[in-house]
């Protein structure tokens, strides 16, 4: 078992590429939640994943619904990136079954998916900022994840 990125619903073709490859170098699964708001296609994904779209184990999921009752067949905590939380992921203790569930690049997830996380975070920054961008927010958080539960004594 490992921690998993799940993307809901994403909009941007690019940043799901830009994760996909992120979590095929780091040995972990990707949840895609659809729909897209883009063709999710290797040709519709190409240009940012590059060759890493066919290496990659992608769980897709036609709804939030089908991903939450795998989740719950599962049993994996789902731990929510949000601007609206106030908690931050560097106060969290990780599980290595944990999935991080980033939601649309516009508008985050609605309040009926916000409600099913087990823990929501918010990556600190400048008062003044609003969010980072999806992948890379992901990024930060899968690494902590990750040195956290020894994740990447398992790339060595």
């Amino acid at each position: 078992m490992s921690i998993s990125i799940a993307l809901f619903q994403p909009e941007i073709a690019q940043n799901t590429g830009s994760l996909i490859r992120l979590t095929t170098c780091l040995a972990t699964k990707l949840h895609i939640i659809h729909p897209t708001g883009f063709e999710f296609s290797d040709k519709g994904l190409k240009r940012a994943g590059l060759d890493y779209i066919v290496k990659q184990n992608i769980i897709e999921h036609d709804s939030f619904e089908e991903f939450e009752k795998w989740r719950k067949q599962q049993n994996k905590r789902l731990i929510l990136l949000t601007t609206k939380a106030k908690q931050s992921p560097y106060e969290i203790s990780f599980k290595k079954n944990d999935i991080i569930l980033l939601g649309r690049e516009s508008s985050g997830v609605p309040d009926y998916v916000a409600q099913k996380a087990d823990i929501k975070t918010r990556i600190p920054m400048a008062k003044q900022m609003r969010s980072l961008n999806v992948a890379i927010t992901g990024a930060l958080v899968l690494a902590e994840a990750m040195r956290q539960t020894g994740g990447f004594l398992d790339l060595t």
